[in-house]
């Protein structure tokens, strides 16, 4: 593998254009075949892949950019029209047009080739079908098409149009694999095939992934470019403003971008679901996605998002379903009738396919054989030039077929002036044909038509050629009427002046691009607006941004009563009941935590382990059983104590300390948890467990130890983090800390003496000092747990 890697990095880069530079000068290239050598492995290595290379990229992996297509589907559609499967024609097996084009000109597997045959019939994935599918050709849900022997197919009237003209001439044909037939190496293609369809691939070292476009805006853009040779890229976006893709859906990228990505060859485009409101009454609503971006299977789309209502991650969106039958329908049901739909949709385009990025890479192959990364101009240009070619070889090709019809003509109108002369020879000759060759008509047996001298077309020459005596022999006798000769006469009159008119067709390069753009003109009438699925179906909008929006935003807010057992059984009963009534708890069971809250406020517990867990009020168990673990909740270990429990103020701040004696202060913001395993703020190790944890309000801090000595210090001495260990609040020789406050130093410091009486002592010198001091005994009457209020 090393030595493969080493010989694709030093040589398929710098050998794969010169490669492709010489084998450009020929119509035909061939892969370079390399002779049994004494080389050493490495180069051996090297020049094999690169031939493996080169045999990737141009004949399978990379589109051409004159047809836009591989050789693989160039295959089918020749195999097909050999096959006479015409779109107005019957359906044929499809196992039977996978064998053909198996057995005469693609020697590759034919479950491979049935793929992308299937493909060509898949309106969802490819804008204009060139392959029309009866029976199960698979869905935008992801489902496999049925087995080649099941299903049936014929060409497409857009397969037709690619195909137009192949007979005469137009293009190049080479030898199949195996010499017993001959293929055509690029079709006709009376359109940009290429950016209609679009295409994707991975060769060796390249990639390409192109969008689909629509036919009626490539046609002008083709129209503009033979009018203006020289025209801009960013000109051409007022002809085609984007992808036009097959499952429609609101391109948002901005129009720099996609100037930008056309421009060079390489770019992206946002593409998002097409979506409505849709009401139900009494002010219940439901959205109804119709459209869902390119490429996205839908049956995985609902997975993911059904995925997502079950972690939370929206927990706006209740439910999904989808209500689909022939035309695309997806409900989103929202938690709550008060939810904004642009908010709902803002956070499905954030965690689900709903929203989709399509990457553009125009890498093609230019006249069959270079790969290029292109601008559009640059791929339009490509066509152009090969219309141009099919156009002038059509011509001639036709000219050639004028010439000898001419010919014919010239020897029937001979025969008809000297009919008797020629009744004659047929009849007495033994060997008709090498008489009437032989015999001089410029000089005898003319005679006058319609009271005019008529002078044979052989005067100056005399005698017939071998085709003209071999089509009067094989002329019929009822032939032989006067109104035959007149239509003999009109013909070549009319065969002359359009042999005239191809001649200045050829002599005239204005008349040849102008003879494109009609045809272009009818295309775009054959395949616009009129033709079946031909209006544009991908529209284009301003994305805006996607702002975070407050849960209380998203939810009902009704009042609540948070419970919370001394076990960490927590239940939300409905509305604010009384705080002091008797509630029912688990055996050995009792009350802990009991508040007032709202539906939309966001609890937060903080563990002895020094993290803080969230937990939305909305989302809490009902209050008619004994509720739900905490720890089944938010992933609390059996081991964690909870410290406390209480509604997250976004304002607000918290004092924080471990029962080693050490704390800081942190912002209720920095606290808040995303996810299920919470948020380590203050950091503990070994036997130190967190604390304290208390809301901040006034200008001092109060601690005590274990050994019942209190410390009163200014709550500017400790600092504000967001994360860590903190700093010492209080030294200890023995022990620890037991508790800490914060309060109002003019107001005083209060708890409750051992009678259950609140106590303020306002007299606070005695026991204020600096911070990390060891403080003073604890005043009389001070409560015996160690315990502030």
């Amino acid at each position: 593998m090393a030595l493969l890697q080493n010989a694709n990095q030093t040589l398929v880069g710098s050998r794969l254009r010169s490669y492709t530079a010489a084998m450009s000068e020929t119509k035909n290239p061939v892969p370079p075949r390399f002779e049994e050598t004494s080389e050493p492995l490495r180069v051996a290595l090297g020049d094999r892949y690169l031939t493996y290379a080169l045999s990737t990229i141009m004949h399978r992996a990379l589109p051409d950019a004159r047809d836009g297509l591989k050789p693989v589907h160039r295959r089918i559609l020749y195999a097909m029209s050999r096959l006479k499967l015409n779109s107005t024609g019957g359906f044929l097996k499809s196992a039977k047009i996978s064998g053909d084009t198996m057995g005469d000109f693609h020697p590759h597997g034919d479950a491979a080739i049935y793929d992308a045959m299937a493909r060509l019939a898949q309106d969802f994935n490819v804008r204009y079908p060139l392959v029309d599918g009866q029976g199960n050709f698979g869905n935008i849900d992801g489902d496999n098409p049925a087995a080649s022997r099941y299903t049936e197919a014929r060409m497409t009237a857009v397969a037709e149009a690619m195909l137009e003209g192949l007979s005469e001439n137009v293009v190049d044909f080479r030898d199949n694999y195996d010499g017993r037939l001959t293929e055509p190496s690029v079709l006709p293609a009376q359109f940009p095939n290429l950016l209609a369809n679009g295409s994707t691939g991975i060769a060796v070292g390249m990639a390409t992934n192109i969008p689909p476009h629509n036919i009626s805006e490539l046609c002008d853009a083709c129209i503009h470019l033979i009018k203006t040779p020289d025209a801009r890229d960013d000109t051409l976006l007022n002809f085609v403003p984007g992808p036009d893709f097959p499952t429609g859906g609101i391109i948002v990228e901005p129009k720099e971008n996609i100037a930008q990505a056309y421009r060079t060859g390489k770019g992206g485009f946002r593409l998002r679901c097409r979506w409505e409101v849709e009401d139900l009454g009494r002010g219940q609503w439901q959205i109804v996605v119709t459209e869902i971006p390119y490429q996205v299977q839908k049956s995985k789309l609902i997975e993911k998002i059904a995925e997502a209502i079950q972690t939370k991650k929206i927990p706006i969106l209740a439910d999904v379903r989808d209500e689909s039958a022939e035309d695309l329908r997806m409900v989103l049901e929202p938690r709550s009738k008060n939810v904004d739909p642009e908010v709902l949709m803002g956070m499905m385009y954030r965690n689900s396919d709903l929203e989709v990025r399509f990457s553009l890479n125009m890498n093609v192959l230019i006249d069959g054989v270079t790969p290029k990364v292109c601008s559009m101009k640059e791929v339009l240009r490509a066509f152009l030039d090969h219309r141009r070619d099919v156009l002038e070889r059509r011509s001639r090709h036709r000219m050639e077929k004028i010439d000898h019809r001419l010919e014919v003509l010239e020897g029937f109108i001979v025969a008809f002036l000297n009919l008797d002369r020629v009744i004659d020879i047929i009849r007495y000759d033994d060997e008709p044909k090498a008489a009437l060759m032989r015999e001089d008509w410029s000089k005898d047996h003319v005679r006058a038509m319609d009271e005019k001298d008529y002078i044979s077309p052989l005067a100056g020459e005399g005698e017939l050629s071998e085709v003209q005596a071999e089509a009067i022999l094989n002329m019929r006798l009822r032939s032989l009427r006067r109104l035959e000769e007149l239509e003999l006469l009109r013909e070549q009159s009319e065969l002359m002046e359009e042999r005239a008119g191809l001649e200045d067709l050829l002599e005239n390069e204005h008349l040849q691009w102008d003879s494109i753009a009609d045809q272009l003109r009818e295309t775009k009438k054959q395949f616009g607006k009129a033709y079946a699925g031909g209006a544009r179906r991908s529209t284009f909008a301003e994305a805006g941004e996607i702002e975070d929006v407050p849960l209380e935003a998203m939810i009902d807010r009704e009042p609540i009563t948070v419970v919370c057992s001394e076990m960490g059984w927590i239940r939300a009963m409905t509305g604010h009941i009384d705080l002091t009534r008797e509630l029912k708890f688990k055996d050995g069971d009792t009350s802990r935590f009991v508040f007032h809250a709202e539906t939309t406020d966001r609890l937060l517990a903080f563990g002895s382990n020094g993290r803080f867990y969230t937990i939305s009020g909305a989302n809490l168990p009902g209050g008619r059983g004994m509720g739900e673990p905490l720890r089944l909740i938010v992933d609390l270990p059996n081991d964690v104590q909870i410290v406390d429990l209480f509604i997250h103020r976004p304002d607000g701040k918290l004092l924080l300390a471990s029962s080693a004696g050490d704390g800081f202060i942190v912002p209720e913001a920095e606290v808040v948890a995303q996810t299920r395993s919470g948020r380590q703020v203050l950091n503990v190790r070994g036997d130190v467990r967190a604390l304290v944890c208390k809301p901040v309000k006034g200008d001092c801090i109060a601690t005590v130890g274990e050994n019942r000595k209190v410390l009163v210090f200014g709550i500017e001495e400790l600092p504000e983090m967001a994360r860590g260990k903190g700093v010492r609040l209080q030294k200890y020789k023995d022990g620890g800390l037991s508790d800490a406050t914060t309060f109002v130093r003019s107001e005083g410091l209060s708890w409750l003496d051992p009678a259950g009486r609140t106590r303020t002592e306002t007299a606070l010198d005695e026991w204020a000092g600096k911070r990390a001091s060891a403080g003073r005994m604890a005043p009389r009457g001070f409560p015996r747990d160690n315990k502030f209020n």
